[in-house]
């Protein structure tokens, strides 16, 4: 049997590579899916050409209370139930030094990563069935330090904060709490983001990276997805509060 057979999950940042690699692969494994992001035509768009009646899109911004309780109705009145939330909207903000760096800037990548994640599951939880599993998108960088990337690296640490209290809350309801940590990965936001801290470190960043990397490549939008489904499905159903490295060893 298919490992989300009969499940609904909702997907955040569902228009990233990530998000939709995750979506491609949970319908896949008989899911039915329901997309965020923040761009309706996008994902409109996006919806046709995963070409399944068991995949839907709506528009909504993680930040605000308002709209994140929409999508969580309106997951409902299609599909009926909630039984996977995979928080994984993000923005990156930039990389500069601490007497440079924005506070709108780092105000606002920690409204998405964390303000977000904590409203996705202020709404979803009382609605997801119990023995359900929600999975958030931290990153290596939860674990480590780089120069002048503030908003984000202070952003990715708080999300393991909230998993972990998740976790025990949850606990009775079965339902199983973890972060996910992905290292580089090959796609636009990763490029955009060594495009930044290149200028600061006055290297290439890719290169930065791969050397940090024992496994010494980036990885892919799927090799993320393939552990999303672990956390997601009954594999993993002795596993909670815990935090999944998929960072090719940079974290070792």
């Amino acid at each position: 049997m298919a490992a989300l057979s009969g499940k609904t999950c909702l997907i955040t940042g569902g228009a990233g590579s990530i998000g939709l690699a995750t979506a491609r692969l949970f319908l896949a494994q008989g899911a039915q899916v329901m997309l965020a992001d923040l761009d309706s035509a996008q994902l409109d768009d996006l919806v046709s050409q995963l070409g399944s009646e068991n995949i839907a899109g709506h528009a909504t911004d993680v930040t605000d209370a308002a709209a994140v309780s929409d999508l969580v109705d309106a997951t409902l009145a299609r599909f009926g139930n909630i039984d996977v939330v995979f928080s994984n909207a993000g923005n990156f903000g930039q990389v500069s030094p601490i007497d440079q760096y924005p506070e709108d800037v780092f105000d606002a990548v920690y409204q998405v990563h964390v303000k977000g994640a904590f409203l996705v599951c202020k709404y979803a939880v009382p609605k997801m069935r119990d023995g359900g599993s929600i999975v958030i998108t931290s990153s290596v960088a939860g674990t480590r330090g780089d120069p002048g990337v503030y908003g984000y690296i202070t952003a990715k640490h708080a999300q393991i904060g909230l998993m972990r209290c998740l976790a025990k809350e949850l606990a009775p309801r079965k339902i199983r709490v973890n972060t996910i940590h992905p290292g580089p990965i090959d796609n636009s936001f990763q490029h955009a983001v060594e495009d930044d801290l290149g200028k600061l470190i006055k290297a290439d960043a890719g290169e930065f990276f791969d050397s940090q990397t024992p496994l010494g490549r980036h990885g892919t939008p799927d090799e993320i997805a393939q552990s999303v489904l672990f956390l997601a499905s009954d594999q993993s159903s002795y596993t909670t509060g815990t935090m999944l490295m998929v960072d090719g060893g940079m974290s070792g």
